[in-house]
């Protein structure tokens, strides 16, 4: 579906009749995944260009289209290594094209689900890409929200996070209820009677959830269409978007002052006049 969304080929007639269902729903949802689509690269770049990391863990990898993470993050370092997660059968089909690779990097895939980190982390190919001594960058982009609260979240991104060492980051998005909680709470019931579990979250939950105990990145958790973006035209309402995210660091050292928590870090872009 997030394929159909955002223009690409790689979907089923199945996941057009359910998307088309969404759309009537949440109409902004193409404008939504084009966003978050246009945001993940943005992040990439960030981490490898500025933030000089090597190492990706995307976990919710969607079908392979353009600027995939390994694409964008080789742009600015040919070295880098990721490791592709998703538990879609379509993906696993089409994962070749995911495993292309500048000669100095690296790309691999391996067919799990978010639901079961343990899995994930102790996966011989990840060990095997990843070293887990030196920083690693945790995508969680649009995943999130197809994680709802029975099945545990909060523990779930404790546990990847606890594995990962200091000094690395976590990337996340989210569809949010901010701006249009009513059209988006119909949507999330199309999708849940199409057999597809999702749960919209206020930005302030999500925020809560992906980057509890990190530190944010500059400008904090924001509409993903106003994070760090690369021009200055015009850009979508924070309604048409409905997504939010953003990037945060896992701090070098432990802090002592339980005062210094995510509500210390945490920022969120002040809302539009229209919002």
């Amino acid at each position: 579906m997030y394929d159909y969304f955002i223009g690409g080929k790689n979907h089923f007639a199945a996941d057009r009749e359910t998307a088309l269902k969404v759309l009537r729903h949440s109409p902004s949802i193409r404008v939504a995944a084009r966003e978050n689509r246009a945001f993940l690269g943005r992040a990439v770049r960030y981490l490898a260009a500025e933030a000089g990391i090597r190492q990706f863990l995307d976990i919710g990898t969607g079908l392979p289209t353009t600027n995939n993470v390994h694409e964008a993050a080789q742009e600015s370092a040919p070295s880098a290594r990721v490791v592709y997660v998703d538990n879609d059968p379509l993906v696993l089909a089409h994962a070749r094209a995911l495993l292309t690779s500048s000669p100095e990097g690296r790309t691999a895939y391996i067919h799990a689900d978010l639901r079961d980190p343990e899995a994930i982390l102790s996966s011989p190919v990840v060990r095997e890409v990843l070293d887990f001594s030196q920083p690693v960058a945790l995508i969680l982009v649009a995943i999130l929200h197809f994680v709802p609260d029975e099945f545990g979240p909060a523990k779930i991104l404790a546990t990847l996070t606890d594995a990962l060492p200091p000094g690395s980051y976590v990337a996340a998005s989210h569809l949010v209820t901010d701006h249009v909680p009513d059209s988006g709470t119909a949507g999330q019931v199309t999708m849940r009677e199409a057999g597809i579990p999702m749960q919209r979250r206020e930005s302030r939950e999500f925020a809560a959830l992906a980057f509890s105990g990190l530190e944010l990145v500059p400008p904090g958790v924001a509409l993903v269409s106003e994070w760090r973006p690369e021009a200055d035209g015009p850009r979508p309402t924070p309604a048409e978007v409905g997504c939010y995210g953003g990037v945060a660091r896992k701090p070098l050292c432990l802090r002592s002052d339980p005062r210094i928590n995510l509500l210390t870090n945490f920022s969120l872009l002040p809302r539009s006049p229209s919002s």
